[in-house]
C-alpha cells in the first residue's frame, strides 16, 4: 500500500506541473550521411540558425559558440575514429544531446534554447568541455507543435512512475550486487551483475540526463583517452571488467561503494525531476539507437558478454514509452505505429530465442551471425521509425 500511495502521488504531482514544460518547446534530431555542414549565419537576426560543429577525439571545433535564443539547428560532424556524442549541459543536467555519431558521419539536431551559459560535452568524457553562450534573440521563433501537448500529460505522469520504479529497483539490486563485490563473493557478484544493470538500461533516457552520474555509473572504457587505465573509468563496466575479465573482486571495494552511493543520489534526483515531453518521446528512439550502436556489436558488455540482457532492457524501455503514447500516435500516424509494432515483434522474437530457463539470456557469443544480422536489420528499421515520433507528436 505504501508503494501504491507513493506512485499515485507522483502521478498527481506531474499532472499539476508538467504543463510548465510546454513553454520550453522540445527538440528534434535527424541524421545525415552528408560530409558537409553549413556554417551559422548572423544569429542576431535569423529566426532559426544552422551551426556547424565538428567533434573530434580531443573536443569540439569550435570550442566556444555564441547563439541567439529560440530555435537552433546544429550540424554535427564526427571526425574521429569511433562513435562519439555531443551534449549541451546546464550544470550537470543534460539539456540536449546527440549520441552515437558514427565516424565520418554528419547528424543534425534541432532544439529550442533559452538564454544562458551552457557547457558542451564533446566526444570523450575526458575531453575538456566547450562553452555555449545563448543570448536573447529578437524575433526568434519557437518550434510549432502539431499535437496538443496536453494530450501527453497522462503518459508523462505514467512514465515518471515507471522510471521511479526502475530506479527504486536499481537501488535495491545495487545493494545486493555491491555487497557481494565488497564481500569478495565473485560468483554471486557475477550472477547479479546483468540483472542489476538492466534497471539502468530501462530508465536510461532519464538517468543519463544527469551527466555526472551517467559518467561515474555507466561509462565504457572507450569514453576515456586512457581506456581501462583511466582513473575516471568507474561504475558498472569497471566492476564488470574485474569480475569477468580479471576474475577477481580485489581492489573493487571503492568502486562498489561509489556505485551504491551514486545510485542513491540518482534515486533522489529523479524523485524531484519533472520529465519534459522531449525526454520521454525522444527516449523511445534513443534507447533503440543505443542498441544499434553498442549492443548489436557486443561492445557494451565486452567483458561479461551479457549484452542481450541490456539489449532486452533497452527494448523494454522503448516499448513502454510507445505503449504509453499509443493513443496519440495512433491518432497522429497509425501507419507509423503499425511499422513500429511490427519491428518490435521481430526483435522480441529473436530475443526470445536466446532466453534461458532462469529468465536471463545466453551470452552474446552464442548468438548466430544470421540472427545478429536479422536483429540489426530490424533495429535499424525501428530506429528510423521511432526517430519520427518527435515530429509526429509535435515536440519539435
Amino acid at each position: 500500500m505504501k508503494n501504491v500511495l507513493k506512485y499515485s502521488t507522483i502521478i498527481c504531482l506531474i499532472v499539476l506541473t508538467v504543463a510548465a514544460c510546454e513553454s520550453k518547446k522540445p527538440s528534434d534530431t535527424s541524421m545525415s550521411n552528408s560530409p558537409e555542414a553549413k556554417v551559422a549565419s548572423d544569429t542576431s537576426t535569423q529566426t532559426s540558425t544552422e551551426t556547424a560543429l565538428t567533434v573530434t577525439d580531443k573536443g569540439c571545433e569550435p570550442n566556444q559558440l555564441t547563439l541567439a535564443s529560440g530555435e537552433n539547428n546544429f550540424v554535427l560532424t564526427n571526425k574521429s575514429s569511433q562513435p562519439l556524442e555531443w551534449e549541451i549541459l546546464s550544470g550537470v543536467k543534460v539539456v540536449e544531446e546527440k549520441e552515437n555519431i558514427a565516424p565520418g558521419f554528419v547528424q543534425k539536431l534541432k532544439t529550442n534554447l533559452e538564454p544562458g551559459e551552457y557547457d558542451m560535452a564533446c566526444g570523450l568524457r575526458s575531453n575538456p568541455k566547450g562553452k555555449l553562450t545563448v543570448k536573447a534573440g529578437v524575433g526568434n521563433s519557437q518550434a510549432k507543435g502539431t499535437v496538443d501537448q496536453g494530450q501527453l500529460v497522462g503518459a508523462i505522469a505514467e512514465y515518471k512512475v515507471y522510471v521511479t520504479k526502475e530506479t527504486d529497483q536499481l537501488v535495491a539490486d545495487n545493494k545486493s550486487f555491491t555487497d557481494a563485490v565488497i564481500a569478495g563473493d565473485l560468483a554471486k557478484a557475477q550472477k547479479l551483475y546483468p540483472s542489476t544493470h538492466v534497471h539502468w538500461e530501462r530508465a536510461e533516457p532519464i538517468a543519463e540526463l544527469f551527466s555526472d552520474l551517467d559518467k561515474t555509473m555507466d561509462s565504457r572504457a572507450d569514453d576515456f583517452a586512457k581506456k581501462e587505465a583511466d582513473p575516471a573509468f568507474t561504475g558498472y563496466h569497471r566492476i564488470e571488467k574485474a569480475l569477468f575479465q580479471d576474475k577477481t573482486t580485489k581492489g573493487m571495494k571503492p568502486f562498489a561503494e561509489k556505485l551504491q552511493k551514486d545510485g542513491l543520489d540518482l534515486q533522489k534526483r529523479i524523485a524531484t525531476l519533472t520529465i519534459e515531453p522531449k525526454n520521454m518521446v525522444g527516449g523511445a528512439a534513443d534507447l533503440i539507437e543505443e542498441v544499434a550502436a553498442t549492443k548489436i556489436s557486443g561492445e557494451e558488455d565486452r567483458y561479461s558478454h551479457t549484452d542481450l540482457w541490456d539489449f532486452s532492457a533497452n527494448v523494454d524501455g522503448s516499448q513502454k514509452i510507445v505503449e504509453l503514447l499509443r493513443p496519440v500516435i495512433q491518432k497522429a500516424n497509425p501507419d507509423l505505429l503499425g511499422r513500429v509494432d511490427a519491428n518490435f515483434t521481430k526483435v522480441d522474437q529473436k530475443l526470445a530465442k536466446y532466453k534461458t530457463p532462469d529468465g536471463g539470456f545466453a551470452t552474446y557469443d552464442k548468438v548466430s551471425e544470421t540472427d545478429k544480422k536479422d536483429m540489426k536489420t530490424a533495429i535499424a528499421a525501428l530506429s528510423e521509425d521511432l526517430s519520427q515520433l518527435r515530429g509526429t507528436l509535435g515536440v519539435n
